[in-house]
This record gives C-alpha cells, structure tokens and sequence, in this order.
C-alpha cells in the first residue's frame, strides 16, 4: 500500500488551508490511473474494526470535494451526477485516511460512518451475509467481518444474550464480578509471569486470555469493544503524559 495521502496526524484534523485541498487532489490525481470514463473504485473502510462498509466510484471532482470538506463525495454512475454520501440520509462519512493501491487504480477511504449506517438497505455495510439479509429498517443484516478482537467480542456479547449450555463464557458471566474479575487477576499474573520468562509463545497465549476475560468484563458491564478502541484512537495524537 501507498503512504496515507490525506490524513492529518490528529485525531480531529482541521479544515486544509484553503487551496491545500485542491493541490492534494491535483497531486494524488496525477499519480491516480483512471479509467476510461475518468473513474477509480473507492472501498470505504470503517476507522474503528476495519469492516469494509461499501464500494463505490470517485471522479477527480469527488477526491478533490471529499478532501476540501473532509467528507466523502463519490460520483453516481447511474445518475452522472456527485453524491455527496449521507447528503440527504445523515449517514455522512467523514474521511479518517486515503490510499491508493500498488497498481494506483484503486482508493481505499478509512472513514468514520455517521449514524454506523453506510448501505442504501439500512445495514451497517452492504457486505452484509447474504444468508440474512437486512429488514425493512436493517438491524437484522449480519454485521461485516472485522479484525478478531472485534469478532470475539460479538461472540461473547452473543453469548450473554442468548446463553449455551456448557459454555465457558456463560459460566464466567454467571458467575457476575466475582468469577470474572477473580480469573482477571490470574491472567494477569501468568501474563506477567511469561512476561518475566521472556517466553514470546506463552506471552501472546497469556495476553490473548487477558484479553478474552477483560472482554467478557466489557460485556458482563454493557461495554461495547468499540467504545474502548475509541478512547485509544481519541488518545492518539493526545498531548503526551509524564511516564511518572
């Protein structure tokens, strides 16, 4: 992949100058390898999991619009007109990152999905699995695949809701704070202790456990995973603090 072409360090990037925009788009339009009718396809990529949302195109006047505003513009085929995405449902997506890849024919936008709806069919991406298709209002479409601590924490989430005899995570669940933080402190330790070892297999197995039972605590509270990977993103770019 090409270097992030369009994505200010901070986490909240501000308005480009004025005319900054127009010669990123000049720049990166230079290197881009249109197609015949002047068009590259464009994967939205939520900033958060990395679940791809959707696929659409992007002419010159859509990059250069979607970097002058920070939100994502494509170019209708079917209409011959620019979309500005979310224009009319509220469903903007605010442009994160831009890449362009190895052959320079492709975009990939890393977005963040206002209102998590990016599918004209309500769904939060229109990969959604074509053995449960979206309802009227679409909150019963299978979300996308994401990134394994994202899956894993659907999983666990399924779980709580709709409990399996015999599951482990349901017997930590059950067991409330008590059983669930009990067996964080143990993780811990041993993840310390393979951390003292320098043993880099059991290191990555111990973290992958503290990992699972922290999520099951998330879950346990009604804490979404992804409220947690949105502090971390919020604190990058974060004044530093004191390593005291």
């Amino acid at each position: 992949m090409a270097p992030v072409v369009a994505s200010p360090p901070s986490f909240h990037p501000p308005a480009p100058a004025a005319g900054e925009a127009e010669g990123q788009a000049e720049a990166l339009a230079a290197v881009l390898r249109w197609d015949a009718a002047g068009l590259v396809p464009a994967i939205a990529q939520d900033w958060l999991d990395g679940a791809v949302l959707m696929v659409a195109w992007m002419n010159a006047e859509a990059l250069r619009r979607t970097l002058d505003s920070g939100e994502v513009h494509y170019w209708s085929r079917s209409r011959q007109e620019l979309w500005h995405k979310g224009a009319t449902s509220g469903h903007l997506q605010r442009l994160r990152g831009l890449r362009y890849d190895c052959d320079a024919d492709v975009l990939l936008l890393t977005v963040e999905q206002v209102g998590d709806v990016a599918c004209h069919t309500g769904a939060r991406s229109c990969f959604y699995d074509a053995d449960t298709p979206p309802s009227a209002g679409g909150p019963t479409a299978a979300p996308p695949p994401a990134e394994v601590c994202t899956e894993l924490a659907r999983l666990i989430a399924h779980r709580r809701d709709h409990p399996e005899e015999g599951s482990y995570t349901n017997t930590l669940l059950a067991g409330g704070d008590n059983r669930i933080l009990k067996k964080i402190g143990e993780e811990s330790a041993e993840f310390v202790m393979a951390c003292k070892d320098d043993d880099k297999a059991a290191i990555a197995a111990e973290a992958a456990d503290l990992v699972f039972h922290l999520q099951v605590a998330l879950a346990h509270h009604g804490v979404a995973w992804r409220d947690v990977q949105r502090v971390l993103a919020e604190r990058r770019g974060a004044p530093r603090r004191s390593a005291s």
